[in-house]
């Protein structure tokens, strides 16, 4: 193989904790990609991960799983950082995100420099403003850097439409946007059920006495239920792990997929250098196109602020530089 060309169905994971782990067993499952590669700062964690999974490779569609190094970046399709450090005590935020940032870098300088040919997903968080790192570092065309986003809590929000309007989540398109945390915002002039736009929708259906609150209450749960699940058992794992798998087909697939990745904007929104998810078409180089969808005033207005706050944070860790 010639260097740097790039392999067909190759994915690189690099963290082989609880996120790593878990995408990269539902990824076997799913039979979407030829080989699987796990990296982590402990080798012996990445060793008995693959290990532990090799074990089921009988019940899985062909997949190659294996440990690996640095070297990998070379031939993967895809690179998905899930590797981060956790927050010590008496840590601050901004202390945490240096930290995980320089990991980061350190990740997409090495990929780089094994003159990967493929796409880069950040999923460590805060993915925002990690993946606004990472396409820095990189120097690469925003497309090829893109963060998990907001796809995790768009399935959140359909999973909990459904539950409430008693329909199929397969029939109900909804997405949050923005950032991936507390200012995140869910645009309802873009949601509908089964065609039907769900302002007009929800009048009709006579599940709710009074379906404008409603709204706000699903939005402030879904906002709230990851930190209600780290409440209960630590971290979140399973629903990212096959959200991932979701995006990684799109790219190994070349579907042009409609995802709220996270990805740079350059004028899109009125927006301007800050990485946020928007709905964007995802196909094998990562994303192809964002979609700039007119929003209301109100959402428009929320979209800004969400991005000032991210905005901050990328200064802030700026002047720790």
């Amino acid at each position: 193989m010639s260097k740097g060309e790039w392999k067909a169905r190759k994915v690189v994971i690099v963290g082989a904790g609880a996120v790593g782990s878990t995408f990269a067993y539902a990824l076997a499952q799913s039979g979407q990609a030829d080989e699987i590669v796990l990296l982590d700062v402990n080798p012996e964690l990445a060793k008995g991960q693959v290990l532990d999974l090799g074990h089921g490779l009988p019940f899985f569609p062909s997949v190659d799983i294996r440990a690996g190094d640095k070297r990998d970046f070379r031939e993967a399709s895809i690179v998905v950082i899930t590797a981060g450090a956790g927050q010590r005590p008496g840590e601050s935020r901004l202390d945490l995100l240096q930290r995980n940032a320089a990991i980061v870098g350190a990740v997409v300088d090495d990929v780089v420099a094994q003159e990967s040919m493929g796409v880069v997903l950040v999923v460590s968080n805060p993915v925002d403003i990690l993946t606004h790192v990472a396409q820095r570092r990189s120097g690469w065309p925003r497309g090829r850097v893109i963060g998990s986003g907001t796809v995790l809590d768009s399935a959140r929000l359909r999973y909990m439409l459904s539950r409430h309007c008693g329909i199929d989540a397969r029939n109900v398109h909804a997405y949050v946007i923005g950032e991936h945390g507390d200012s995140e915002l869910v645009p309802w002039s873009l949601a509908h059920i089964g065609g039907v736009v769900i302002d007009e929708y929800c009048p009709t259906c006579g599940v709710c006495a009074d379906w404008a609150a409603e709204h706000s209450a699903l939005e402030q749960t879904v906002r709230d239920s990851a930190y209600h699940i780290i409440n209960y058992k630590g971290a979140t794992w399973f629903a990212i792990g096959l959200a991932l798998v979701k995006i990684v087909e799109a790219i190994l697939r070349n579907q042009r997929s409609v995802l709220t990745v996270s990805s740079r904007l350059e004028g899109e929104y009125g927006l301007h250098d800050v990485c946020l998810s928007v709905p964007s078409i995802v196909s094998g180089r990562g994303v192809e196109r964002i979609i700039e969808t007119p929003l209301r005033p109100k959402e428009a207005e929320r979209l800004r602020h969400s991005a000032e706050v991210l905005r901050a944070s990328i200064e802030g860790l700026a002047r720790r530089d």
